[in-house]
């Protein structure tokens, strides 16, 4: 009997929850079904050649969440068990709590889902007249599908488990505790009060806008409609047909000039707000569309043919000439190039030696000077966990400063790297402070400190295994760069 009511509740449970949304939280159930028996008398779980003992059930519900319910009931019916030498047989009242998880959400029409709870149940005839009439069902557990006929009505086909807390109803004082298994089939019907705010037809639930003013019309969210999805509502696009931007009020600018197409005299071309976007070549205050000479600003000084200076005789006048007293030709803005190797003076940063634009108009590093450099960063040793150079790396930093001296353009990029032994934090200080130690040696013999970079990476960038000597003593390194 315990088990059929844990039955009637998970029955009744699932009928409230597919109906329910949101908007209609409460939800009245009406179920029947058969009950079936397991325990020391033998099992009819699944059979159908023994008696059927069947049960009718009202149910009351809450809606929590899109997936989750929780669901009181009432059942009133029969249990027992026939198998025709033996068997028990006695009426029972019962009431349950039960919560359910939907495995899917409330969009879809069939919804299948689990359970869980507690309950209890009243018996009306006792075996035994001196126990208690009244057992518990925990836990009460099973699944089933819920199908919704209207946005209202569902219908529901339910399993559910009901393992009680006693062994003697079926007459058998000590042996296997008395289960049941329900088969139940129900309606339910949900209600409430869609709650609307602003009025527009949608549900406060799913109006995704839910302040939109009054009679402007809105989609299936509650937005007002924007049917060129510009992103501005029909309402206030100022072009609803043709998609726009937000700035535009909804209309578009072909030239993003920031004035409206249809407003636009020269719409295919980016011009001024002031000219109602037309382009002013030579910023005289007339627009091209309209002025006889495009190309001359407005104060340039001009000669007598009306043609803007060019004070070097460059063919380069003085507004375009960034070199307007130094003749320069005109791929170079009028400006010289006096080492000829296509960089101007005022950007070469090697104007005597010709180089390459790459490198600024500086000239190319020697293949063997590069070699030699890697080398010598290989070389560069300090006292154990110091920041002081050994006396042979050095001699290696005075050459190092030769080689740079060849290349006076160039810039040095000194990296620091340690092993894993030691804290990160220390690792990082020491790495740093040895690559200051060849910088300042450097500095020391005359390379200008704007032109080296010392960065020390700790034990972050390793090109070996730490866990070996080798690995590690590979770690421990400084690595040396130089480019333009």
């Amino acid at each position: 009997m315990k088990k059929l009511l844990l039955l009637c509740i998970c029955t009744a449970f699932t009928f409230s929850a597919k109906a329910q949304t949101e908007d209609k939280k409460w939800n009245v159930g009406l179920n029947g079904g058969i009950i079936q028996y397991n325990g020391d008398l033998g099992r009819d779980w699944y059979q159908t050649d023994k008696a059927s003992y069947g049960f009718v059930g009202v149910s009351v519900s809450r809606y929590l969440w899109d997936f989750l319910d929780v669901n009181a009931t009432y059942s009133r019916g029969t249990l027992g068990y026939d198998s025709g030498t033996t068997g028990f047989k006695s009426d029972f009242s019962a009431v349950g709590l039960n919560l359910r998880w939907n495995l899917i959400n409330q969009k879809y029409a069939i919804r299948p889902y689990v359970f869980g709870g507690i309950g209890a149940i009243l018996f009306d005839r006792q075996l035994n007249f001196h126990k208690e009439k009244i057992d518990t069902a925990f836990p009460t557990v099973g699944g089933g599908i819920n199908i919704r006929l209207t946005p209202e009505l569902t219908l529901n086909l339910q399993e559910t488990f009901m393992y009680t807390n006693n062994d003697s109803r079926d007459g058998v004082v000590s042996g296997k505790k008395d289960d049941y298994l329900m088969h139940t089939a129900g309606l339910s019907y949900s209600f409430g009060k869609k709650k609307d705010a602003d009025n527009d037809g949608v549900s406060d639930s799913k109006d995704k806008c839910p302040d939109t003013p009054a009679g402007v019309s809105v989609d299936k969210n509650g937005c007002p409609v924007d049917k060129d999805n510009d992103g501005v509502a029909d309402y206030l696009d100022a072009c609803p047909d043709v998609a726009g931007s937000v700035m535009m009020n909804g209309c578009p600018d072909k030239d993003n000039d920031g004035v409206a197409d249809v407003n636009d005299r020269c719409p295919d071309v980016a011009g001024t707000v002031a000219l109602k976007g037309c382009p002013d070549s030579d910023n005289d205050g007339v627009a091209d569309l309209d002025d006889k000479c495009p190309s001359t600003k407005a104060g340039t000084k001009v000669d007598a043919s009306g043609c803007a200076l060019d004070n070097d005789k460059d063919g380069v006048n003085n507004e375009e000439d960034r070199c307007p007293d130094n003749f320069g030709p005109v791929s170079l803005k009028g400006c010289p190039d006096t080492d000829g190797d296509g960089v101007a003076d005022i950007d070469d940063r090697c104007p005597t030696v010709k180089g390459t634009i790459v490198n600024k108009g500086c000239p190319e590093i020697a293949k063997q000077d590069a070699v030699r450099i890697t080398y010598i960063a290989s070389k560069l040793f300090f006292e154990n966990n110091s920041d002081k150079l050994k006396v042979a790396s050095l001699v290696l930093l005075d050459e190092l400063t030769t080689i740079l001296n060849k290349y006076e353009g160039a810039n040095l990029f000194i990296d620091g790297h340690t092993d894993s032994n030691g804290s990160d934090d220390f690792n990082m200080v020491l790495s740093q402070k040895r690559t200051n130690s060849v910088r300042s040696y450097m500095i020391g013999k005359g390379i200008s400190e704007s032109r080296i970079t010392a960065t020390g990476f700790g034990e972050s960038k390793p090109v070996a295994d730490n866990k070996t000597s080798l690995g590690r003593a590979k770690n421990r390194r400084v690595e040396l760069k130089i480019n333009y």
